[in-house]
């Protein structure tokens, strides 16, 4: 994997991913990073396509090396007031907000995004199985996230979301039935499947 950067070497480029879009519960979270010329990690990957041991130990690797790096969560109520697109945006604009360096230029996972600061940017689709600083913001967004989650399972066992993270499983959705909707879940998704009704 390479830099997105075009034709603007002397500028610093930040990369940017979120995690939890999809999910049914919880933040989604984003993470902004700017990686040195030189940085280089071997298995290094879309954060999708790679084990949790494997993210955790890149992690303190892409801390490490980094020039600067930034997480930032937008939370339940307000996905559910402006929307996951807008979240995950807002999200991204965040951790590029709290980056102690200003990037010259922004390399973005996915197909969306709205203008940070006049810094030129550029969607990728897939952007973080291809670009270093895009997959490294996509290792650091699941990882924070992950850790949150397993904070809330500690109060709310029931949900499995040490597990689940979250996300739609048909386990999840099972307990979402068995005990109703806590205050972390998303109520403008579809929790149950339409045949299915929520016990209160």
């Amino acid at each position: 994997m390479k830099r997105l950067q075009r034709q603007l070497s002397e500028l610093l480029e930040a990369g940017t991913d979120e995690a939890g879009r999809g999910c049914l519960a919880g933040p989604v979270t984003a993470a902004a990073v700017i990686l040195p010329e030189s940085f280089e990690l071997p298995y290094l990957n879309d954060s999708k396509k790679l084990t949790d041991s494997q993210r955790y130990a890149l992690r303190p690797m892409i801390e490490t090396q980094a020039l600067c790096f930034a997480v930032a969560h937008i939370f339940q109520d307000e996905i559910d007031e402006i929307n996951i697109l807008n979240a995950s945006i807002k999200a991204m604009h965040l951790a590029l907000d709290k980056l102690k360096l200003k990037p010259g230029f922004i390399a973005v996972d996915g197909n969306r995004f709205k203008t940070y600061e006049n810094i030129p940017h550029e969607c990728v689709i897939k952007g973080d199985g291809k670009y270093l600083n895009i997959a490294a913001a996509s290792v650091l967004a699941k990882t924070y996230r992950d850790d949150f989650m397993k904070k809330l399972d500690l109060d709310h066992p029931q949900y499995q979301w040490k597990k689940n993270k979250g996300y739609p499983t048909s386990g999840h959705r099972e307990r979402i039935q068995k005990f109703g909707i806590s205050d972390h879940h998303r109520t403008s998704f579809q929790l149950l499947p339409k045949q299915l009704k929520l016990n209160f």
